[in-house]
């Protein structure tokens, strides 16, 4: 199932990512602030579970060729979420990538002819 193997990957990547922190000179101790227990709980339950549940979930559902295009998605809702959670300003040339990215998926996906 998607969850499963979801949570594998999560726990390897933890370990992995545990072990090669001090490597690159991270500290592996880092002080508990609200911030970093928001940004912590961000990461584990909305970019994590939510977001790799659903793609799962749509990969078992549609086929991954066409769904690949999406991840271009990506950036905008970076920036999105910087704007909503930590008031970032947008502008002029986010709405025009938007734009591109929108007829980007509109050009993969359309029917073809």
């Amino acid at each position: 199932p998607p969850t499963l193997t979801l949570q594998y990957q999560l726990v390897v990547s933890a370990a992995l990512l545990l072990l090669a922190s001090p490597l690159l000179g991270e500290p592996l101790a880092v002080s508990l602030t609200p911030v970093v227990a928001a940004s912590f709980l961000y990461q584990v339950a909305g970019i994590a579970f939510v977001s790799y549940t659903a793609w799962f979930w749509l990969v078992s559902r549609y086929s991954a060729s066409r769904l690949a295009a999406f991840s271009f998605l990506t950036p905008i809702f970076g920036v999105l979420a910087g704007a909503l959670l930590l008031g970032e300003r947008l502008g002029s040339l986010f709405a025009l990538a938007v734009l591109l990215v929108a007829a980007g998926l509109w050009l993969v996906n359309r029917p073809a002819r």
